[in-house]
Order: C-alpha cells, then structure tokens, then sequence
C-alpha cells in the first residue's frame, strides 16, 4: 500500500466501519448510563476511550508514512484495550447487566483482533 492510495484503502475499510459503528454504541450507553443510572465516572471514561478508537483509525486515512499510519492504528489499538477494561469495570459492578456487556464486549473483542492485525502487518512493511 502506498501511502497516497490510503485514503482509497481504508475507504470502506472494516475497520473504519466498525470502531464507528461502536463509537456510536458507546455514545448511546453513555447516554442510557448517565440518565437511567446516574453514573457519570466510568461512563465518561468509557466515552472517551471508545470513541478515540474511530477518531485514530480515521486519522490513519491521511497519515504521512506509513510509521505514522502504524502509531495510529497503535492509539487506537490501546484504546480499544481501555474500553474494555471501563466495561468490564461497569459490568462488575452492576451497572451493566451480562447481556448489555457481552453485546458490547463481544464488538470491542472484535475491533481488538482486527486492530492487533492491522498494527501487526504495518509494522512489518
């Protein structure tokens, strides 16, 4: 991949589609946490790291070199690794029923194993 052509490659991306598609997921937990269960803490943790996932993989389209591409898909890794433990955090202490947690956990698990791909085979290029 030349680095010119990233905006065409990442266009319609998975990844670019997915962490999205969990930011606005986030967005709405964050939303129903702080209106049904006044919690304000953790959910604001959680908004914040959720949803830098899309912003850095977005970022990635327009990345210099292929070195920047890689640290931004590297932030994005990370924070992928923050939310879940902000989830696993809700969940454990009863803010979270098991089913809301395996549904969102389950799509973070996802954006993880694509973002350890990604940032695996950037950094061999």
């Amino acid at each position: 991949m030349e680095i010119e052509d990233a905006g065409d490659y990442m266009s319609d991306s998975a990844i670019l589609i997915k962490s999205k598609v969990f930011a606005v997921r986030i967005v709405k937990l964050y939303q129903h946490l702080c209106s049904h269960s006044h919690e304000f803490t953790l959910s604001k943790q959680l908004l914040r790291s959720g949803t830098s996932i899309g912003a850095n993989v977005r970022e990635s389209v327009y990345a210099y070199s292929k070195k920047e591409f890689a640290a931004k898909m590297s932030i994005a890794l990370k924070e992928t690794n923050e939310s879940a433990y902000w989830l696993e955090l809700l969940y454990e202490t009863g803010y979270l029923t098991k089913s809301q947690f395996d549904s969102i956990y389950a799509d973070n698990e996802e954006l993880l194993k694509l973002l350890t791909a990604i940032v695996k085979t950037s950094r061999k290029q």
